[in-house]
């Protein structure tokens, strides 16, 4: 059974003699331990549905109430309570009809249609009066429930002879002999309250055969609601995400695009940084141009000092010739015109000068006998005219024998530099600028590459860097700088020796006697050397050729000791000389 639901709590039942609630329940077993329910006798005859079962008298039969409700058994064992009198006028209300008799019930009335079954033992009924004795009162009947209108049927009882038929009650029990509606008087109108058993100790009512649900399954069930909502929403949450994402990131957003930017950063720099030597190094270096009566060109220069002296290759400003032009251009954009001072085309040097420009910054000087080979190094110029141009790299090699120029045929114009090998990016238009070291010093001039092929015609036919560039020791490039700003021209240091330069073997062989290769009263032939010798070291160093046996004297000063050895009909010696000195052309 389902109880029915209501917003107020169900009335009390029924009290009991001792002042308890009487509880009501499921049909009570069998009064006796051996014994079934006690069945009914004839459907036809009157009253044989009356429940009572009094062997001795003790037991009291239950009257129906008018309201429904079950009457409570006799409380009174030795009859000390009045009990209201007898019905002897037929008034008490029957009991209810028959579960098998298909008519309504009897009246509860004798003056109905049916007869009605008197109370004690005089009339037709064969049950025992109430009261066998008739010293115990009984419990005062229930007001008639329709005294005056039509009267509802009898409630219909279970077959006797079924399982679970209510039985007589035991004697002296409070509880109701009846606990369900089916048994007992007629029904009044259906109570909601009559069901509900708020002392049960059912857990959950079940109603066709599902169960009800009590607080703590509830509970759970709410709990995985909630869990498999919160997990829903997650996956479809995730799915949406993931969906918005991808096309914002396809298509880049939307709204109007702002690009990030990192905030401002710091704007100086380490001194020995690229950035650092370049921006101590770039006031000091200029960009010549130079045009001639045949021939134009452009190339890098750098300053000296304050009375204007600048520093270039002779290769730059020889299109000028003896009258041409020679702009400076600084690196704030100021202009400048320059004068030659002095070249030297064996050292392929020369320095120009301006006049009249105030603020120059000379460009401090370096010691290349201190270079080592990795050092990192700084070049500035102005490849392909393109001003201001800062290049990196390191040394790769020092002392490298090099020869430039040689255009005129009788090898006057040839240039021998024991040079610093660099793979810092050269190219035409670098020619006359500085090498710097990380303190942002001139070690080297730059002066020549070395290239795979020749370049296009655009570019009048100059190759492009290839990553071997040679700068002049800025030591050499000191003292030709000092002489043809003093002199004009600059001195060689010489051994007095004419030297075979079609020998194809190893070292340098001087000349023979026939053509006076060994010069009267010079150095070799105060040191003792002779035609036909053949240098191969010099301070110990291999030299492979006449042209490197010119560029490994040129590269000291005159007056400078140098220690040679020689081959001689097959055997070597060792000579030491001094150094001579002529004038440079």
């Amino acid at each position: 059974m389902v109880a029915p639901q209501a917003a107020e709590p169900a009335p009390p039942p029924a009290h009991s003699t001792n002042g308890t609630h009487a509880k009501p329940a499921a049909p009570a077993p069998a009064p006796y331990g051996n014994e079934a329910p006690q069945p009914y006798a004839d459907p036809s005859r009157p009253g044989a549905n009356a429940p009572a079962r009094y062997g001795d008298g003790s037991q009291s039969a239950l009257a129906p109430y008018g309201d429904g409700s079950q009457s409570a058994p006799a409380p009174y064992g030795d009859g000390s309570q009045p009990a209201p009198p007898p019905y002897g006028d037929g008034s008490r209300p029957s009991a209810p009809s028959h579960a098998d008799d298909p008519h309504p019930a009897a009246p509860l009335h004798s003056d109905g249609p049916h007869p009605v079954a008197p109370p004690y033992s005089g009339g037709s009924h064969p049950a025992a009066p109430p009261y066998a004795g008739g010293s115990q009162l009984i419990s005062p009947p229930a007001a008639h429930p329709y005294p005056d209108g039509p009267q509802p049927p009898s409630p219909v009882h279970p077959d006797a002879s079924r399982p679970g038929a209510p039985a007589a009650p035991y004697a002296g029990s409070s509880q109701p002999p009846f606990a369900d509606a089916s048994q007992g008087a007629s029904p009044a109108p259906r109570d909601p309250w009559r069901s509900y058993d708020p002392w049960s100790a059912s857990g959950s009512l079940q109603q066709n055969g599902a169960g009800v649900d009590d607080m703590a399954r509830r509970r759970k069930r709410g709990m995985k609601i909630l869990v498999l909502g919160a997990v829903v929403i997650a996956l479809v949450s995730g799915g949406v995400g993931g969906a918005v994402g991808a096309y914002l990131e396809r298509n880049g957003g939307v709204g109007e695009v702002e690009l990030p930017q990192a905030g401002g950063g710091t704007t100086g720099r380490a001194p020995d940084s690229v950035a650092g030597i370049a921006a101590s190094a770039l006031p000091s270096v200029v960009t010549l141009h130079v045009s001639g009566s045949d021939a134009q060109g452009t190339g890098t220069g750098f300053v000296l000092d304050k009375r204007g002296h600048i520093l270039t290759n002779n290769h730059v400003v020889e299109p000028a010739g003896e009258d041409g032009e020679i702009t400076v251009t600084f690196s704030g954009g100021e202009t400048a015109d320059a004068s030659l001072v002095g070249r030297d085309s064996g050292y392929d040097l020369a320095v120009v000068k301006v006049s009249g420009v105030d603020g120059l910054k000379p460009l401090p000087l370096g010691n290349s006998d201190d270079v080592r080979v990795g050092d990192p190094v700084v070049a500035i110029g102005a490849p392909f005219d393109l001003a201001n141009t800062v290049t990196s790299g390191i040394i790769s090699a020092k002392e490298r024998p090099i020869t430039a120029g040689g255009d005129g045929g009788d090898r006057s114009d040839v240039s021998y530099v024991d040079a610093l090998q660099t793979d810092a990016p050269i190219n035409p238009g670098n020619s006359g600028g500085p090498l710097v070291d990380a303190n942002a010093r001139v070690i080297g001039i730059n002066s020549a590459i070395r290239s795979a092929g020749s370049g296009s015609e655009s570019d009048g036919g100059q190759a492009g860097s290839i990553g071997l560039g040679f700068a002049i020791p800025i030591n050499q490039g000191k003292r030709v700088a000092e002489e043809l700003i003093n002199t004009g021209k600059a001195t060689h240091p010489v051994i007095g020796v004419t030297l075979d330069m079609d020998y194809s073997g190893d070292g340098a062989r001087v000349g023979d006697d026939s053509d006076g290769t060994v010069k009267k009263g010079g150095p070799a032939d105060r040191a003792g050397i002779r035609a036909g010798d053949v240098i191969t070291e010099v301070d110990g160093q291999r030299v492979h050729s006449g042209d490197e046996l010119i560029v490994k004297v040129r590269a000291h000063r005159p007056g400078d000791r140098l220690e040679l050895t020689l081959r001689r009909g097959g055997g070597e010696q060792k000579v030491t000389l001094t150094l001579g000195s002529s004038d440079g052309g």
